[in-house]
């Protein structure tokens, strides 16, 4: 019967069996060539899914942590309205806002460096023996509306201010003192009374507050892979425990920090030499974040982001991940030669040779010029 056998199944019907030339036990189960692509493929698709949610979680988890490691402080329900105006900026088209939709006005930040002089950690980066932190540090950040240049006035810590009544977080207020250090307001009343006694001696309104504690700088600068700053002079200071001798230098974090406390070891000694190399270390981190690809390497950038956030407090308009990768983002054609570095014009206060007072007129002129 051309090949059937006597029930007609024929070579197929063997072959559907399982049976035939290839001798496949009955019930084997048929693996083509496709069919076991398919299976590959499903198995890669399934390590790919796997992966892309394990990716996933991994972000969310480290954008938990760094949105977790802001501090933050409610400055504007601390200050209510009794403040100077917030500077008015120029509206922007329709066009404009949908080309760059990146905030561009001008803006005032208040940057505190306050310095923790205890602890083991403290002790290993070269601090001293005092208890507490301090705001050893005080910038104005004025940026110019556009966002690509910007001036940095430092205020010295050693100037003598009327101090404002400031509100506490426990309840009531400090009381005004005349003729107080200007880094006394951190001390007895936080930021809140920092930014009050800016505001009072300037009449310009701070639109935010970033307060950076000195280890975490020195974590930061090595998140960055160190800072390069030029010296003028000799550097030896037995209190910052800083050599250097004049020129240029690639400093890591320790030293940057050292560099950054000292005032003994140079000039007369007075605040006004430390603030000039603090100005220095501004503008030379500027240039390392300009020179450093973060965004290709993801581990770099984790490390840079941990360091920074975890050294941060802000007030709350700045106290998420989001709000300062904008801030951020906004400010990335900002670069050390579009930014000035001065300090507030200061005179020896005639009560006190070691202190300082603002020299007026010269002082108020550039306060109104911030605003």
């Amino acid at each position: 019967m051309s090949g059937e056998d006597e029930h007609g199944g024929g070579d197929g019907d063997a072959a559907i069996r399982g049976e035939g030339r290839r001798g496949r036990w009955p019930g084997r189960p048929r693996w083509s060539g496709w069919s076991g692509r398919s299976r590959w493929f499903k198995a890669a698709g399934i390590a790919v899914g796997c992966a892309l949610v394990a990716s996933v979680a991994g972000a969310a988890w480290a954008y938990w942590h760094l949105n977790q490691n802001i501090k933050s402080v409610d400055i504007d329900s601390a200050l209510g309205d009794d403040r100077p105006p917030r500077a008015m900026t120029t509206p922007t088209s329709p066009e404009s806002a949908s080309a760059s939709p990146l905030p561009s006005g001008a803006l005032n930040i208040l940057v505190l460096g306050s310095d923790s002089r205890n602890g083991e950690r403290n002790k290993d980066l070269g601090g001293g023996s005092s208890e507490g932190a301090r705001s050893d540090t005080a910038m104005i950040v004025h940026v110019d509306e556009g966002r690509s240049e910007a001036t940095v006035v430092s205020i010295p810590r050693d100037t003598l201010v009327t101090r404002p009544s400031c509100p506490l977080p426990s309840g009531g207020s400090t009381s005004i003192a005349y003729g107080a250090m200007f880094n006394t307001a951190y001390s007895v009343g936080g930021p809140v009374c920092a930014v009050k006694t800016v505001e009072t001696m300037t009449n310009v309104r701070m639109d935010h507050y970033i307060e950076i504690d000195f280890a975490g700088f020195a974590d930061l600068v090595d998140a960055l892979g160190g800072v390069t700053v030029t010296t003028d002079e000799d550097i030896s200071d037995e209190d910052s425990h800083l050599e250097l001798e004049a020129g240029t230098h690639h400093l890591d974090g320790k030293d940057a920090l050292a560099l950054a406390r000292t005032r003994h070891g140079i000039g007369d000694g007075s605040d006004l030499g430390r603030i000039g190399l603090q100005q220095k270390l501004v503008k030379g981190l500027l240039d390392q974040v300009s020179s450093t690809n973060l965004l290709t390497s993801p581990t770099r950038l984790y490390g840079v982001a941990d360091a920074l956030t975890s050294s941060l407090t802000t007030d709350t308009g700045l106290n998420s991940l989001t709000e300062l990768m904008g801030l951020g983002q906004s400010l990335k054609s900002l670069s050390s030669t579009g930014t000035e570095t001065v300090t507030m014009p200061v005179v020896p206060a005639p009560s006190d040779p070691n202190r300082v007072v603002a020299d007026e007129p010269e002082a108020g002129e550039l306060w109104e010029s911030l605003k």
